[in-house]
């Protein structure tokens, strides 16, 4: 009665008049929720998933499990509500009962259980460490999770004492793999050692786990992961990969005869190449490319329900799609196309049924369900958490646009227009710049508080998000353009595409803007160096000395390639590393540039901003440099994301536009 109350409330709100169509603000932007983590149940009729919001009184995002039909025919129910979110929903085998993760009773996170029917969640487990990654065994009695080991009483004395001097990359507890029985909650330990499991996948009949493990949870060690296949208890261990790159999404076929698997790799297991599907017998045995001539990046791939074909999805540059590949013949299948993303993705292999989230134009990632069996791959909406955008808020036209890079090679992106776009007309333009690099921007709200492209269309700029050489999804050719030299045709690409804007007539070329975060703070840091056509830049998260950052971030697997060695080996190529920094050219650099980043970023360390700032500074260019207290490379506090947009379109707006911006207000609630 509870859920159905609830549910009655909300067709009510949504049955008011809409207020007059407008144009979106920040805060308007912030709290549109996110949904993910769908989960179809057993029998296919309902769906789970996890929708987050801002809490703003807390300062921090909140997610909840909700619950709707299957086809879209039914209201959607919100099941968990508990202050601080819950996380990772999952159905038992029989449907009947979901796990799920969450924080209550205490500072560590359990795993607990509530009935389909809803009513109050029972605690499952209590773990000394928080329980992560949970599958149900396929016979329904018992749950597996992934947990850090629990640190010593030796190692808690010292704390508490703060006799707690550490050794550098070696203050971790490995992660280990356990169940716990439904029935009477006991924990029964899957594996020991000095390893950890990265992640994990049950077979279908329960007998087997194949898993990744590397030698620590470290981000920088999970190239040197590997698959190992075992039995359901953790015994009788066979190591199936031997190489240097890192692996996802390792599963057992339905016979168990062979284990699939993801890796930036190609045949020979040389790194830096889109992701692509492998295979590997159970047994031991060479691992071969299913697709090696495949032109796109595989994000996700799932065994069907015979094991005689994969599904997965695939990034095609600007927008991701399903595709199935027939595992003896390699003919492959595309399943959907569309102007959008593939954010989430659950998959039934007993009916081939698909559930996606879908980031589009008007809409952020409602979900959708699609028949991998049917002919066209129609989608059918399922959920309608984000229909009110278009109908509340005035959202830009946004369209892919290519041109030629220095060398003739087509690039593309996509342009967003102002709100009252008239052609003739020359608009400001703000240039983003997508992180990674190995990564590109798709067809979608463009909502995040990282590009916030509706508040800048609806307050007249137009937006350019180019998928620059070293992006993923357009061939091996395109994204290892950046090997050896890192800003060889990319930062090229980006200048040739505003180009390509002012020669539509859409751009003024004398109001120009740069900004980025992470591998887009990299582009923005090198296009104020290289060019003086910019009037305000934004740099969040930015390399700009690849020497230091080579030892600062807890990655360096990408950067080796890149430059040909590491600086610090024998004979180093020092002066490709230099050569490629923002740094060495940073005298030529005039435009005014913000700088962003978080205080704790393993990844983009602080000190990189730093430099920035005291070169800029001390040449005379107009610069901030704004810290956010424990945020790491990715800020997630409601307000320091209201802080970080503000703070642009203050900068952006004087020095651009010429003219004076009132800064957003956090809501009071």
């Amino acid at each position: 009665m509870r859920w159905t109350a609830l549910a009655l409330v909300c067709s009510a709100l949504s049955a008011q008049t809409p207020a007059a169509v407008r144009p979106m603000k920040l805060v308007d932007l912030l709290e549109v929720p996110s949904l993910g983590d769908p989960q179809l149940s057993p029998d296919g009729r309902e769906v789970l998933y996890v929708l987050t919001s801002a809490d703003w009184k807390a300062d921090r995002n909140v997610g909840h499990i909700w619950r709707t039909s299957a086809d879209g025919s039914g209201p959607a129910v919100q099941m968990t509500n508990a202050a601080r979110g819950e996380s990772e929903p999952r159905w038992s085998p029989d449907g009947r009962v979901i796990a799920f993760v969450a924080t209550r009773d205490s500072d560590v996170a359990q795993i607990y259980v509530i009935n389909d029917a809803g009513g109050e969640a029972r605690q499952l487990t209590h773990h000394a460490t928080a329980p992560g990654n949970i599958a149900w065994a396929p016979s329904g009695d018992a749950i597996f999770f992934v947990a850090e080991e629990p640190k010593t009483k030796e190692q808690r004395d010292k704390e508490r004492q703060k006799d707690d001097v550490f050794a550098y990359d070696e203050n971790y507890q490995q992660h280990h793999l356990w169940k716990v029985t439904l029935a009477d909650g006991v924990e029964h330990r899957i594996t020991e050692g000095d390893y950890s499991v990265l992640d994990y996948t049950l077979s279908r009949d329960g007998s087997r786990i194949v898993q990744q493990r590397a030698p620590s949870p470290l981000l920088g060690d999970a190239d040197k992961g590997e698959v190992w296949v075992t039995d359901a208890a953790g015994a009788n261990a066979v190591q199936l990969t031997h190489n240097q790159v890192g692996e996802s999404d390792a599963q057992l076929a339905p016979d168990n005869a062979r284990v699939l698997f993801r890796a930036g790799a190609n045949a020979r297991f040389e790194s830096y190449y889109n992701e692509n599907i492998f295979l590997v017998p159970a047994a031991g045995g060479a691992a071969t490319p299913l697709l090696p001539d495949l032109a796109y990046e595989v994000e996700d791939a799932r065994w069907s329900g015979d094991g005689r074909s994969i599904v997965f999805a695939a990034n095609m540059g600007v927008h991701s799609e399903l595709f199935q590949v027939d595992v003896a013949t390699g003919a492959l299948r595309q399943i959907t196309d569309g102007a959008h993303a593939i954010r989430a993705w659950a998959f039934d292999p007993a009916t081939g049924r698909s559930i996606v989230s879908l980031d589009q134009p008007t809409n952020p990632g409602d979900l959708w369900a699609v028949t991998t069996a049917a002919a066209t791959g129609q989608p059918t909406q399922v959920t309608h958490v984000f229909d009110h955008l278009a109908r509340d808020f005035r959202l830009p036209r946004q369209e892919k646009i290519t041109w030629k890079g220095a060398d003739g090679v087509t690039v593309e992106g996509l342009l967003f227009y102002p709100l009252d776009y008239q052609p003739g007309h020359h608009y400001p333009l703000v240039v983003q710049t997508h992180g990674g690099p190995a990564s590109s921007d798709r067809f979608g709200f463009a909502g995040s508080w990282g590009s916030y492209a509706p508040v800048l269309a609806a307050m007249g700029y137009a937006v350019l998000r180019p998928n620059y050489r070293g992006s993923t999804g357009y061939g091996n050719a395109f994204l290892r353009d950046m090997v050896g030299h890192y800003y060889k045709n990319a930062h090229l690409d980006v200048l040739a595409g505003v180009d390509r804007v002012i020669a539509l007539g859409v751009a003024d070329s004398a109001r120009l803007i740069a900004m980025g975060w992470s591998a887009g703070g990299h582009m923005t840091d090198k296009l104020i160096t290289f060019t003086h056509r910019l009037k305000a830049a934004s740099s969040g998260a930015g390399a700009v000395n690849w020497i230091s950052m080579y030892a600062e971030s807890d990655i360096r697997s990408y950067r080796t390639p890149w430059f040909g060695g590491t600086p610090w080996q024998r004979n180093a190529p020092i002066s490709v590393y230099w050569d490629n920094s923002p740094l060495k050219d940073i005298a030529n650099a005039t435009t005014p540039t913000l700088i962003f980043v978080g205080q704790n970023d393993p990844r983009v360390p602080m000190p990189q901003s730093v430099e920035l700032y005291r070169a800029l500074r001390s040449n005379g260019v107009p610069t901030r440099l704004y810290v956010a207290p424990r945020e790491p490379h990715g800020w997630a506090e409601p307000r320091h994301r209201l802080f970080k947009m503000n703070a642009e379109l203050e900068w952006f707006e004087r020095y651009a536009m010429g003219r004076a911006y009132v800064w957003e207000k956090a809501p009071e609630r």
